[in-house]
Order: C-alpha cells, then structure tokens, then sequence
C-alpha cells in the first residue's frame, strides 16, 4: 500500500499547489547539501564516532583495569574517615589534600584527591585506601569531576580533541556542528521519498537490491538514530570553544545557570552569602557561626555527620577548606532519579552555613545536566553506556552506506575509479523566494551561532562555485 496521499480527482488549491512545488524547488538544494556534508563531513564523524565507542565502553573496562585501586573485600566496620585521610597523607607526604570521596558502598575503595608534582597541572593524584583497614591500595591520576582515570581519560581526551589540544577541538566542534545537519536533513529527505508500504518507511524495505538496499539501510536506521545523535550534537557542542560561548551567554541570560553552594566564611565565621537565593534555604542557613580561634576545624568525620542531617548522603565528595571557605559537602549520584544535593559547613563548629538542594536548580540547569550526563554516559549507568555504544554503531554503519551509496552512483561499472555524482547545481535558481530567502535567512543566524558551521558553510559554497566556473569553462572550450 502506498503511504503517498491518494488522488481524489479534484484539482488542488492554489496554496497547496504552491507549498508542493516549493517543497519539490527545495529537495534538489537539500539532496545537494545533505551529498556535500555528509561527504566532506564523514571522515570527522567517522572518528568522533570510534573514539565516542570506545569511551562508552572504557565505564566498564575501568573497572576492571582498576579492579585492585576500586575494591577491597568487605570487612566487618568502617575506620574513621580521617584516619584515611591520614594514611593517604603518610603515603604521600608530597600531596596536599584537595577531597575526599568515601566509600559509597561495601567493597568500594575511599578515594583521596591531592595536588602533586607527581601529576599535571589541573590533575589531581587519587589515593585509594580501604576503608575498612586504611591501608593504601594504590594510586592513579584522575581527571575531572567524574574523576576519571587513566584510561578513560586518555579516551576522553582522544574524542574531544585527538590529544591535539585547542587545535583538536576545532576538529569535534566541526563534528557536532554538522552531525545535526547531516541527521535532519537525512530525515527530512528520508520522509519525502515515495515507498511502496510504510514498513519501509521504518524498516529494510525486502527485497531490495544494489544501490537502493544500501539507500534502504541507510536511511531507515538513520531514522532509528537521528533523535539520539541530534541530542548527541547538541550537548557536544556544550563543550565546543566557539558555539559553546554562545550557549552559555544564552544561558546565563536565561537565568538558567548552574547555582553553587556558598562556603565563603564571613570575618568571625559564617556564611559570607547566599548562592542566588539559596541562603538559609529552609530555615538551616546562618550567619553567626564561627570559630573563637583561628585554624580551630571539628574535623571531617564531623563534617559528614552534619551533612548527612541534611539529607546529604550516600555517593558524596567532600571538599576541604580553602583560605575563606568552610567544607563543601556535595551528592556526586548523577544516575536518574539524580542526587546532587550540597551544603557548605563551617570548620569550626560544623555547622550547616548554606545549602543547595537539586529541586532549588533552575529548569534550564536541570535539562543541561541531563544532557551533559547522558552525553558523557552517566545519566542512567550502564544502561546509558549501552545506548551510546549502539548509537556510535548505528553512525559508522551510516557513514560506511552513504560512502557506499556514492561509490554506487558511478556513471559506469567500468571506470572503476569514478564516484558519484551530486545532484546538478542550479537547484537554489529553481526554489521560490518565499521559501529561499527564509531559508537563507536561518542559514546565516544558525552561523553566526554556530561559527564553525558558518565557516565551512562559506566554504562549501566558495568551492561549489569554484567548481561550477572550472566546469562552465571546459564546456565552452
């Protein structure tokens, strides 16, 4: 059964007849876009899409290349948390002690975070103790707030910019920039192509053979995958240099940035203010706190106690006081339904000064922690990682089709070494202004806030038209 609107023999309406030829003007101009961004595009996407592979499944090989640092067999009863602190400062007198992470469950290792000259700047060295002995199990780099370790790390690091640094980052944003583009331009091509059923609308259609088999996989696994990497696109260009400067300012003007827990201590002790609003939240803040004598600390078994009165509890990270500042006591479980409650407590008496609870976030802060999480597979634990591994899957078998699909489109079996050709120029002539200018009106402020798409944009088209001039001369000689 055809999915194409059935003939009712009466004669459209004008505005009909219109709308369908612009629609028919534009696909000629979108096939053209969608050929030369997804060819000049793949081979970047291609490697964000192995490297993204590879780190979804670096969660579950860490734990088992780190087995030793990360677990320890279940003793019977819990040393004091500061007397692990202690045996990771012995075993590592060179350090200073920045956090620490307790034990969040039976088995795990308390991990102690420090400042080394034995790691990179804006590396901390982690000390692994057994909390139930406190002797040192081991001790890595780590990176991040995740607190990734080497290995994770490193494949981080090779995804997001191909260890290349600022200059590696222009090739993941390029990436993200253009995976979206690429993924709704497939689809809008994908649902304007006449089919025989609906079943091959979201399937394989049966029976196909050649070209139009591999058009088949491709386009109905892209429609399978393309909420996912258009999600997938848009939090990786959270991180980008240049679009991601254009999305926090959006942000912040929207009110929905990241509040933070106030720890600044007032002079005489106490909290030195709220964190937009959230000051003595629930009636538990204060401002009167403080220590009689200078240095005086109550300790940080104490100060988990009293976090934990506030519901503070369970995977935690506890950071140590700075010059000016109390504890800082945050919820680290970044699994759905997420925990990522904080308090700040004032050394000197562990007392309670600010807090923050997740609820209290703004609902543009919150949608961004999703995405983040669920980008760097944290979001839903193993389940997430899953997801993004067959997502990752799902985009080189799209790339390796639509390579295919060109390698197909050779004029003649027996030039070999010819390619496909893209639709012919000219199309953009042929679309109305009514639906030209629009387009390329949202053409130029989605390059402006993005500008690596801009950019490569006015590329593409300086070397189409370059193209067209070389190809006009040698017809006329």
């Amino acid at each position: 059964m055809s999915i194409d609107a059935p003939s009712t023999g009466t004669t459209p309406s004008s505005g009909a007849s219109t709308a369908s030829e612009a629609r028919g003007a534009l696909r000629p101009l979108l096939l053209r876009l969608h050929f030369y961004a997804g060819l000049l595009t793949a081979p970047l996407l291609l490697v964000a899409a192995v490297s993204g592979l590879l780190y979804s499944l670096s969660f579950q090989a860490e734990k088992f290349v780190y087995r030793h640092e990360l677990r320890v067999p279940v003793g019977e009863r819990s040393v004091p948390l500061s007397a692990q602190v202690e045996a990771a400062r012995a075993a590592h007198p060179e350090g200073t002690v920045t956090a620490v992470w307790p034990s969040y469950e039976d088995g795990a290792t308390t991990r102690v975070l420090m400042t080394s000259p034995d790691v990179p700047k804006d590396t901390s060295l982690a000390v692994f103790v057994d909390p139930y002995t406190a002797d040192i199990r081991g001790a890595l780099p780590s990176y991040g707030s995740s607190g990734a370790l080497p290995l994770r790390a490193w494949l981080s690091g090779f995804h997001a910019d191909l260890h290349l640094g600022e200059l590696g980052r222009n090739y993941s944003e390029l990436a993200a920039s253009w995976l979206w583009v690429v993924a709704l331009g497939g689809l809008v091509l994908w649902f304007g192509r006449r089919r025989r059923t609906k079943r091959d609308l979201v399937l394989p259609e049966r029976g196909a053979k050649g070209r139009r088999r591999t058009l088949s996989l491709h386009g109905s696994v892209g429609l399978w995958a393309v909420t996912g990497l258009v999600l997938l696109s848009a939090t990786g260009l959270t991180w980008s240099r240049y679009a991601g400067e254009n999305i926090d300012a959006v942000q912040s003007q929207l009110g929905g940035a990241t509040p933070v827990v106030t720890a600044a201590l007032a002079p005489g002790g106490g909290s030195g203010g709220g964190h937009e609003g959230h000051e003595g939240h629930g009636g538990h803040g204060g401002t009167d706190a403080g220590a009689d004598d200078a240095g005086q600390d109550v300790g940080i078994d104490n100060v988990v106690a009293a976090a934990r009165g506030y519901g503070v509890d369970g995977r935690i990270s506890v950071i140590l006081p700075a010059d000016g500042d109390g504890y800082v006591v945050k919820e680290t479980d970044t699994q759905y339904p997420v925990h990522l409650d904080s308090v700040a407590v004032d050394p000197a008496d562990g007392r309670v000064i600010d807090e923050l609870r997740f609820d209290d976030y703004p609902l543009l802060a919150k949608l961004t922690r999703f995405g983040i999480d669920g980008h760097m597979g944290v979001l839903f634990g193993a389940v997430n990682q899953l997801a993004l591994a067959a997502l990752m899957v799902a985009l080189i078998l799209l790339i390796v089709w639509g390579y295919r699909m060109w390698w197909q489109r050779r004029p003649t079996k027996e030039r070999t070494l010819s390619a496909g050709r893209p639709m012919p120029r000219g199309a953009w002539r042929k679309a109305p202004l009514t639906a030209l200018l629009p387009l390329a009106a949202a053409a130029a402020l989605v390059g402006w806030f993005v500008p690596m798409l801009g950019v490569s944009l006015l590329v593409f088209l300086a070397v189409d038209v370059a193209l067209g001039a070389v190809a006009r001369v040698r017809s006329r000689a």
